[in-house]
């Protein structure tokens, strides 16, 4: 019986392969073209569901594979449609490949719980642009998304080189410890500033809810999703790009030169019956410059500032593979060069601030099996600062305040002058920026990524695992080498020989060198399950996903334990969705967070969110309307929370020290001195996150076969539970620490939204786009001291509300003093001095007339506009930025002229050409400036809406223009492509405000301004 089967058995296998044998493998040719029948390299030729096999077309398109009969081959190449096309027995095989359509129902964003086509989001969500990113000149793309992305608000407050913009998503709708939005680079939490644009594939900022609720007690704020590029199999695809720039500052403070600073300064005296400072002598003197020693007139700007600084920037990536494994490298070095002027005689090192970043990532995916894919990744970079011995805030300090006829840049026998007796910011600023030594400081940052995905569809059809583990470490340096020179000042008045005489201020100090660390390491690990199925017309899909994480500083801790122990956060997070019929859709998603920072009663948070959307394009009675692509309604309900509470450690412990005053038993005329502990921390145990209740009504649409589509979201907010400390608890609770609590609360809504219209005039493809974002807040509850008078309150008010005196003009004479309220603030109020309002009406002016004026000190409104056309290997982009809805106020010793007293301080040109209150020449109540005082004026110099400033702007942000090299001249070269382009930056700005750059939103100038940058490029593809 045995043998009978085992005879069947072998007659069987002797069949099968007989059959196997007579299908013989057959090699095909072709050739793969475009539409316009060009011939294509490089495009991937491969056997479906036959993983290893496969070719690549060579450069004139022809390719050749060994296939076996009734199988099928698969087309690919990036910018094309993928074709496959199943093989009986032809041999010869030419194919076209049609350009890739970019329908917006097959587009695909990037969610927190992985990819989803766009037709089903119904969260707030925005894809960015990365190609809109790349023109900017900083290494940070921070500097790039004001304008570019609806939803996000920025300003760059300095421009010293490495310096980033701040940001927010939406609206600032806390006055906690941080609005900043969290930041998730390939899942896991990163520095923006960390990453080259050039690595980035996509680029997604989550606004609401729904879209956020799943990071819990983090996403409060916003959340930016980064996902960086993946090699893909093929030919070895290599890009690079070289750039230069040439940077000029956008504006700079225009400063009266030195007879006019002299002229104003007698002004000031005599304008408050004081004798002038100079006489008629001595400002002869200095205008006709007999004198450069006692009566110099030295520009100080011209002095330390060039005019422009050249900069480069370089990068290199390469990418390829096969069908089982693929890779992704890539490099790039920045340098920013600054703006002062070093001393030539200088060999040994560099005064001038200057800012170097290197970045690499490398990033390898393997196809284990058919089914299981390994993702490993590293990537980092090195940052390097270098910067004058004084650092740049004390030389901007000394280019506002050193005026032009306080010192020479040197004296004429050599020796160094300086302003003061101390070595702090009053010696001239020439001195500052090259005699002080320099400073260098190092970031660096090196981050790890394992990512194992496997399909589980043995189990069940549609289910993925997916496992994430990260592991990045920080190192930061910083060696401080300060010297300053002797420094000298001359006395106003030279001795009998006409010599000048001096007195040493400060002995010289040879360098001193000092240097310091800090750096921590963080460790990632998420779990997640994802199900998606089709079944019929229902769409269904799930996630489960489990996190943790924890930061531990490494350096630099102290002896308290506490900073040596982890930052630790843990969560479960799950989504549940469906959609039918790609019509109605709805989603439900939660977060389940804790952070070990809180007491064990209230360290793990629930944050649900729910959301729906009505595509109405798809409805039966609509669907056939050919113009109409997509017009979908959503809407979003949920909460999501903010655990930042600064560097504050466990609140929820009390701590215990000597009292080092004692305690003191006695009776009121003895004392009786005891030692002993105190609490000098109170416990705050019910301390937790912030909480964010947020509503989101949206419209996504596109028409006309994607010609003209966008977004437009409704957005309304309420935060509460603000960390903040009690500081007006009544003295009567007897605590000698001030416990903290979560009793804040911010109201904020507004709205934002985008649009594109894309054209075809002949040859000419032409995009027009535009985008906004506005916003509004209310601070509804915050622990501050009771004022019978409503409006000292916060409460009520915006979050950064400007707040000051009202100004009522200047004082027309004595008669219009006498029958004003009474202004307490100086004693000796004069006409031309500004008048001020009584808005409490108790006949007096003083600290309860201060109200909120203006809008806030940080933009509420946000927008960008621009076009773009191509036409025959010729691309132009125009795009303009601009802020408004934000005021400032704008003091310190330029603005306060002469207010210091004794010479420190500028005066602007603005103010000195203006029209100011002159006795006996401009008496005018309406004039833009007040009567001149020399030293302090206590009723003049407040804030107030008199020097109250509107910080509106918008600019041309981006001008970039390029030419693509034709493919019959580039081939030749061995070339794929090859772009020569212009990039301008910053290159008009307009505004009501003429001091200095808007955007800084400084209000004395003491600021390293922001640059206009002109660069010119080259990009290559291999």
């Amino acid at each position: 019986m045995i043998k009978k089967f085992l005879l069947l058995l072998s007659i069987v296998l002797l069949g099968v392969c007989s059959g196997l044998l007579a299908q013989e493998e057959m090699t095909v040719t072709g050739v793969i073209t475009d539409m316009n029948k060009v011939p294509i390299e490089g495009v991937s030729v491969s056997v479906l569901d036959a993983p290893g096999t496969g070719t690549l077309s060579d450069k004139e398109g022809r390719y050749s594979i060994k296939i076996l009969p009734f199988h099928t081959l698969v087309f690919t190449f990036v910018g094309y449609e993928k074709q496959k096309i199943m093989l009986k027995d032809q041999k010869v095989l030419d194919v076209t490949l049609e350009d890739a359509k970019a329908s917006v129902l097959d587009q695909v964003v990037v969610t927190a719980t992985g990819e989803q086509k766009k037709i089903s989001v119904t969260g707030a969500i925005t894809t960015v642009d990365v190609e809109q990113l790349k023109a900017n000149p900083s290494t940070s793309m921070a500097d790039a998304l004001a304008g570019n992305v609806p939803g996000i608000q920025a300003m760059q407050t300095s421009g010293r080189p490495g310096s980033v913009s701040e940001f927010w998503v939406r609206s600032i709708s806390t006055f906690g410890a941080s609005n900043s939005a969290l930041v998730l680079i390939d899942g896991f939490e990163r520095d923006l500033n960390e990453i080259n644009v050039e690595d980035v594939a996509s680029f997604t900022v989550l606004k609401d809810a729904s879209a956020t609720a799943i990071y819990g007690s983090k996403g409060a704020n916003g959340v930016l999703l980064i996902t960086t590029k993946k090699g893909k199999g093929g030919k070895v695809n290599i890009n690079g790009k070289v750039e230069g720039f040439y940077s000029e500052l956008t504006k700079l403070p225009d400063f009266a030169d030195g007879y006019t600073y002299a002229s104003l300064a007698n002004e000031a005296k005599e304008a408050r019956n004081e004798e002038p400072l100079f006489s008629k002598d001595e400002l002869e003197i200095l205008r006709l410059g007999l004198d450069p020693d006692l009566f110099p007139n030295v520009d100080w700007m011209d002095v330390l500032l060039r005019n422009g600084a050249k900069s480069q920037r370089s990068l290199l990536n390469v990418s390829g593979g096969g069908n089982t494994a693929r890779y992704y490298i890539s490099g790039s070095y920045q340098d920013q060069q600054g703006m002062y002027k070093v001393d030539d005689a200088l060999k040994e090192y560099n005064t001038n601030t200057n800012f170097k970043k290197y970045t690499y990532r490398l990033s390898v995916d393997m196809d284990i099996t058919k089914s299981t894919l390994l993702t490993a990744g590293i990537s980092g970079s090195l940052r390097k600062q270098n910067d004058p011995g004084v650092g740049s805030n004390s030389i901007w300090t000394a280019l506002m305040g050193y005026n032009p006829i306080t010192s020479p840049m040197m004296y004429s026998d050599g020796k160094i002058p300086s302003d003061g007796d101390d070595n702090g910011d009053r010696f001239n600023p020439w001195v500052q920026g090259t005699m002080t030594g320099y400073n260098e400081s190092w970031q660096n940052n090196i981050q790890t990524t394992l990512n194992l995905r496997q399909r589980l569809d043995f189990i069940t059809k549609g289910l993925t695992f997916i496992g994430r583990f990260g592991y990045d470490t920080y190192n930061s340096n910083y060696i401080l080498r300060k010297k300053h020179p002797e420094l000298w000042k001359a006395s106003r008045y030279r001795n009998t020989n006409g010599e000048l005489v001096f007195q040493r201020v400060v002995e010289e100090q040879k360098m001193e060198q000092s240097s310091g660390s800090e750096g921590d390491k963080r460790e990632f690990l998420e779990w997640q399950l994802n199900y998606d199925r089709t079944i019929g017309v229902h769409n269904f899909g799930a996630v489960a996903k489990y996190s943790q994480s924890g930061k531990v500083f490494t350096q630099n801790i102290g002896d308290d334990l506490k900073n040596g122990i982890a930052q630790r956060n843990q969560g479960l997070a799950g989504r549940v969705n469906y959609n039918y019929k790609s019509r109605y859709f709805i989603d439900f998603n939660f977060g389940y967070t804790g952070s070990e920072n809180f007491h064990k009663d209230y360290r793990f948070g629930f944050f649900p969110a729910i959301s729906g959307a009505w595509n109405i394009g798809e409805e039966p009675w609509l669907k056939n309307a050919s113009w109409i692509d997509m017009f979908k309604i959503r809407y979003s309900y949920g909460r999501t929370g903010n655990d930042n509470l600064g560097d504050v450690r466990f609140p929820y412990l009390y701590t215990i020290e000597q009292n080092v005053g004692g305690y003191n038993f006695a009776d009121f005329t003895s004392d009786n001195t005891w030692s002993g502990i105190h609490y000098s921390a109170v416990a705050s145990p019910n301390v937790s996150w912030e909480i964010a209740t947020k509503q989101d009504l949206g419209i996504d649409y596109s028409f006309f076969n994607d010609k003209f589509n966008g977004a437009v979201d409704y957005f309304y907010e309420r935060r509460t539970g603000i960390y903040m400390a009690r500081n007006y608890l009544p003295g009567i609770v007897g605590l000698e620490s001030v416990p903290s609590a979560n009793v804040g609360e911010v109201l904020a809504k507004g709205f934002d939204g985008n649009f594109s219209f894309k054209q075809t005039l002949g040859k000419v493809e032409l995009t027009i786009r535009g985008n906004i974002t506005y916003s509004k807040n209310k601070i509804i509850e915050k622990d501050e001291e009771n004022s019978i008078y409503w409006y000292k309150l916060e409460e009520g008010h915006r979050v950064n509300q400007a707040r000051g005196l009202i100004s009522l003009g200047l004082f027309k004479d004595y008669d219009d003093i006498r029958n004003s309220p009474r202004q307490t603030f100086s004693d000796d109020v004069m006409p031309g001095d500004i008048k001020y309002k009584d808005v409490n009406g108790d006949g007096i002016i003083d600290d309860n007339d201060r109200v909120a004026i203006g809008a806030t000190t940080k933009p509420n409104l946000t927008y960008g506009f621009g076009v773009s056309a191509s036409w025959k290997g010729f691309d132009v982009n125009v795009h303009f930025q601009g802020v408004g809805k934000s005021t400032y106020f704008i003091e310190g010793s330029t603005v306060y002229m002469f207010s210091t007293g004794d010479g420190w301080g500028n005066i602007l040109n603005e103010m000195a050409n203006g029209n100011r209150w002159i006795l006996g020449v401009n008496e005018d109540p309406n004039a833009d400036y007040p009567r001149l005082t020399y030293g302090a004026n206590a009723n003049n110099n407040r804030a107030s809406t008199f020097w109250l400033r509107d910080g509106s702007y918008m600019r041309l942000k981006t001008l970039d223009m390029g030419y693509s090299l034709p493919k019959s001249l580039i081939n030749k070269a061995h070339l794929n492509n090859a772009r020569i382009f212009f990039i301008g930056t910053n290159l008009l700005t307009f505004t009501g405000f003429k001091l200095w750059d808007p955007e800084l939103g400084s209000t004395n100038g003491k600021v390293y301004p922001l640059s206009k940058t002109f660069s010119l490029g080259l990009s290559v593809t291999l």
